[in-house]
């Protein structure tokens, strides 16, 4: 019998051991599709937070910044990338979540880098945004997150999508139909250089328009989590000046029940390697203390501020 209760006890404390081993030290990251952005940069994360927090990040394929959300809350994921416009949206419970309502089982960690909002065209009279009327432009599929960067833009030049001969494409279906001339102008939300612009400037005379002046501001003043961007010059061929838009912000966000020194060490394993980050991942480069902290519209999780802090710079949490 001693023996037997010694075998029990000695099988409690082996299981209560890997139950305190594997609780905050494992994560799984929710990214996006394994030829963007988010999933290729998250793999880069996640090597170092494991090296230098200690955390093991299992990074996994998804249909991007819905579904991290939505895993986050199923407690499938307990990391994530997204957008931060549809991250505000779940927040609200607007939007693409307005048949779910609010969700706030999540936080931020940090803004990333940027997802500049691109209104690329070929015809030659489009110089600014309200010279979209009555032209046929392309504004991603109806609900998605392109969409919305569209109507926002729309309403900010006292526009609604009635204005404009709607287009519902996507990014490769958007440069097909600016060469073949089935449209006059697209909206394409994705960090610079992206891939479809990149190949409509190297064969045709595409260029981007400016989205700056009285426009830009009413739309970052409605919608707080837009903010300015400059398109460096030559970023495209033929682009020979920088180009000012707005972008929303590739975003990382954690459970909120997430272990607070778990999130502080791995927001510094980040930012700390920030250098080292941008050697592997060109986005690395635009990690930075006021990129991560500025236009997000959710708290931030304590043990990234507590973080921030440490940088001199305050974030709210909730």
């Amino acid at each position: 019998m001693k023996k037997l209760i010694s075998v029990i006890l000695a099988l409690v404390l082996v299981l209560a051991l890997t139950a305190c081993a594997g609780g905050t030290t494992k994560m799984t990251m929710g990214t996006g599709g394994t030829a963007g952005t988010y999933y290729a940069f998250g793999g880069v994360l996640s090597q170092y937070i494991k090296n230098h927090a200690g955390v093991d990040v299992t990074v996994v394929s998804t249909d991007g910044s819905k579904a991290n959300i939505q895993g986050i809350a199923s407690g499938d994921y307990q990391l994530g990338t997204v957008q931060s416009d549809v991250m505000a949206y779940a927040w609200a419970g607007t939007r693409s979540f307005e048949s779910e309502g609010k969700v706030d089982s999540f936080r931020v960690v940090a803004g990333l880098y940027a997802e500049a909002v691109q209104l690329v065209t070929m015809d030659p009279s489009i110089k600014s945004v309200a010279d979209l009327k009555g032209k046929a432009v392309s504004i991603g599929a109806p609900n998605s997150g392109v969409y919305f960067n569209a109507m926002d833009v729309l309403a900010a030049a006292g526009m609604t999508e009635a204005d404009i001969k709607p287009q519902y494409l996507s990014f490769a279906d958007s440069a097909d139909g600016l060469k073949d001339r089935k449209i006059d102008a697209a909206f394409i939300v994705a960090g610079a250089p992206t891939a479809a612009i990149s190949e409509l400037c190297t064969t045709n005379d595409a260029y981007l328009v400016p989205i700056d002046g009285d426009v830009a501001a009413k739309l970052m003043n409605d919608s707080p989590f837009y903010t300015e961007y400059k398109i460096p010059a030559n970023t495209y061929k033929g682009q020979t000046e920088d180009v000012t838009t707005v972008t929303v912000k590739a975003t990382l966000i954690v459970s909120a029940d997430a272990d607070e020194t778990t999130v502080y060490n791995l927001t510094k394993a980040i930012f700390d390697n920030a250098d080292a980050i941008a050697s592997e991942n060109g986005k690395g480069a635009e990690l930075s203390v006021e990129n991560a902290t500025s236009g997000m519209t959710a708290p931030f999780h304590a043990g990234a501020a507590k973080y921030f802090a440490e940088k001199n710079v305050t974030v709210p949490t909730n």
